[in-house]
C-alpha cells in the first residue's frame, strides 16, 4: 500500500522497515500517524534514523500508541521519567540486556504492546538487534501441528529472569540494570495464554511463545512440553523471518510485541552502549 506522507524502505523480505520523512520531534498530525501505524501493522517493527528527541518528545510519541508501562522489575527508570528505562552496557560489562530471543513481558496478564527503543551513544561496531516475525512463524508450520497447537495454552513467568536466581546469576553490583529485590513473589507469578495468539489490530495469527518466559504447556509438565516447545522456539528463530538492525546515535525502534520476538547482539565487549525504552500497555491474548 502506498504512503503519501513517508517514505517506507523494508530492510527484509521478511520483517523490518526504515521509515523517513519524520522528525519525532515535531508534532506529528493524524494523518500522518496512520501512515505510521500502517508501517507498523504491516511491517511489525519500523525505523527511525538521525532523530534527536527529548524523554518528553519520546513519551509523546509512545502515547500515541497508548498508554505506557512503568516497568515493574527492571531498575534504572529515570527519576523525572519512571517510563523510560536506561538500557546500559559499559565497558567492563559481559551481560547484555535482552540478550535471548524473546517477546518482552509475555508473563502479564496484558502483555505490552511494544517498545521503542532510542539510541544514545552506540558501540563503533556490534551491538546489533535482530528481530523475527512470528506470523511467518506460524503460517509456515504443517496444517496439521497448526490443528494441534489451536486449543494449547503455555505457562509464562518471569522466574529465571527477574526472581533471586537471575538476580545472583546475572546481575550483580557492578551492572547498569539492577533487578527490583521486592519483587520475588510476583516474578514466580504464573500466567497462562494461548499458543497461537490472533492480533487484535491486523486479525492475523502468530505463534505466542519464547525462550525467556515460556516454561510449560498448560496442563502438562515442564518436561513433557519441552520437545514442542523446543521445536517451535528453533523454528521460531530461523534466518528467513529475521532482520538485523545496525545501531547509530539518533536510530530509534519500535517494534511490536504481539507478533515479533528481538534478540539484543552481545558482541561488543569493550564499549558503551546506551539507549532509552519507552513501552506501550497491551491487551491480553486472543
Amino acid at each position: 500500500m502506498a504512503h503519501a506522507r513517508i517514505g517506507v524502505h523494508p530492510i527484509a523480505g521478511a520483517i523490518g522497515a526504515e521509515i523517513t520523512g519524520i522528525d519525532l520531534s515535531r508534532p506529528m498530525d493524524d494523518e500522518t500517524f496512520a501512515e505510521v501505524r500502517r508501517a507498523f501493522n504491516q511491517h511489525l517493527v519500523i525505523f527511525f534514523r538521525d532523530q534527536v528527541i527529548t524523554p518528553e518528545q519520546h513519551k509523546a510519541f509512545g502515547r500515541r500508541f497508548g498508554d505506557l508501562d512503568v516497568d515493574r522489575f527492571v531498575l534504572p527508570g529515570m527519576p523525572e521519567h519512571p517510563e523510560i528505562i536506561v538500557v546500559k552496557k559499559t565497558e567492563g560489562e559481559r551481560y547484555a540486556f535482552g540478550n535471548v530471543w524473546h517477546a518482552d513481558v509475555t508473563f502479564y496478564e496484558k502483555p505490552v504492546l511494544g517498545s521503542m527503543l532510542y539510541a544514545l551513544e552506540v558501540p563503533p561496531h556490534g551491538g546489533d538487534t535482530l528481530f523475527a516475525n512470528m506470523y511467518l512463524a506460524y503460517e509456515t508450520l504443517s496444517e496439521g501441528l497448526k490443528r494441534s497447537l489451536a486449543d494449547l495454552r503455555a505457562v509464562h513467568s518471569a522466574i529465571g529472569a527477574y526472581d533471586s536466581s537471575a538476580i545472583k546469576d546475572r546481575f550483580g553490583p557492578e551492572r547498569s540494570i539492577q533487578i527490583r529485590r521486592d519483587r520475588e513473589d510476583e516474578a514466580r507469578r504464573e500466567m497462562s495464554h494461548p499458543v497461537v495468539r490472533t492480533h487484535p489490530e491486523t486479525g492475523r495469527k502468530s505463534l505466542f511463545v519464547d525462550r525467556a518466559y515460556t516454561k510449560r504447556l498448560d496442563g502438562m509438565t515442564a518436561e513433557e512440553s519441552r520437545p514442542l516447545l523446543e521445536y517451535l522456539w528453533t523454528h521460531q528463530e530461523k534466518p528467513e523471518f529475521t532482520c538485523r538492525f545496525r545501531w547509530q546515535k539518533g536510530s530509534l525502534a519500535f517494534w511490536d510485541n504481539r507478533c515479533a520476538h528481538h534478540y539484543a547482539n552481545n558482541d561488543y565487549h569493550g564499549f558503551v552502549r546506551l539507549m532509552h525504552r519507552v513501552t506501550v500497555c497491551g491487551d491480553t491474548p486472543r
